[in-house]
């Protein structure tokens, strides 16, 4: 994301915890900073993409954080994925300072990353959204506001309720169908172009197909987003008993060790029920 924005002619100052994609950038054309408040000082729009929660009040909100660098009239864009409560804690905070705030979750994964085509669902003011929309868009193929902040975590926690479900609804789809000795990379292809078919099919059925689970997006931050929603949902008294089931799935999947595995091998859970294995028998086209 930050590499799509240099490209675009945005100068970047960088920071993180890890030197590595720190120095990575540098190399780009970003310049280093050693805390978030001096990326605040010296920028009008702070970016931040973190972890969870914590990660991001720590980040904006305590000493050296954003909010201590920040200027009146500067805009804070945080493109993580957390509870939403969180971010309109953050939103009243920055309010005091004069300081603008947009929730920016995404969705797409490293290669939408990378190819700067993500999904970006965006809580804030229509003016702050207006004014950042040249800049958003140079790292998402989709850029809506969805109402006030933290609307676009709403959003987000929607959006991976949905990807989760349909993650353990074709792997339980899949081991049926290899249990009953059929070929799964052909049932993957006769069914892909129904109604069963999905951008969630296409982007993880292969992946399945070859055991192939190098992350594009972790189980463990999957399992974060679901606890999220799940948080969400007790506030609100909405009953979300199928994303709790799969939540424990991906609790189970990190306890046996996979939790930096792609979501994908939310499918091993299901393989490991049956004793089957949802892989390639024919060549791909």
């Amino acid at each position: 994301m930050a590499k799509n924005l240099l490209k675009a002619g945005y100068p970047l100052v960088v920071h993180d915890v890890d030197p590595r994609p720190v120095e990575e950038l540098v190399k780009s054309g970003a310049e280093k900073a050693d805390s978030p408040r001096e990326v605040a000082e010296r920028t009008d729009v702070i970016i931040a993409m973190l972890p969870d929660s914590a990660d991001v009040e720590q980040v904006i909100l305590a000493e050296r954080g954003v909010l201590e660098g920040a200027r009146p009239g500067s805009t804070i864009i945080d493109m993580s994925s957390i509870a939403p409560l969180v971010s309109r804690k953050i939103f009243a905070e920055a309010e005091k300072k004069g300081v603008e705030v947009l929730d920016a979750p995404v969705s797409g994964g490293e290669p939408a990353a990378i190819q700067g085509t993500l999904a970006i669902m965006v809580g804030g003011k229509d003016k702050v959204f207006d004014e950042c929309l040249d800049l958003l868009r140079v790292m998402g193929k989709s850029v809506v506001r969805v109402g006030e902040v933290g609307a676009g975590q709403v959003t987000k926690l929607a959006n991976q309720i949905i990807v989760a479900l349909n993650i353990e609804a074709l792997s339980e789809a899949f081991v049926l169908a290899v249990k009953a000795g059929v070929d799964p990379d052909l049932v993957y292809k006769a069914i892909r172009g129904g109604l069963a078919g999905s951008n969630v099919l296409d982007a993880k059925m292969n992946m399945i197909l070859d055991g192939n689970f190098k992350p594009g997006f972790r189980i463990r931050l999957h399992q974060k987003d679901l606890k999220n929603a799940l948080l969400t949902a007790t506030q609100l008294d909405v009953p979300l008993p199928i994303t709790s089931m799969v939540q424990q799935i991906l609790g189970a999947l990190v306890n046996e060790g996979k939790g930096e595995l792609d979501h994908s091998a939310i499918a091993t859970f299901t393989e490991g029920l049956a004793k089957v294995k949802v892989r390639r028998r024919t060549k791909p086209d």
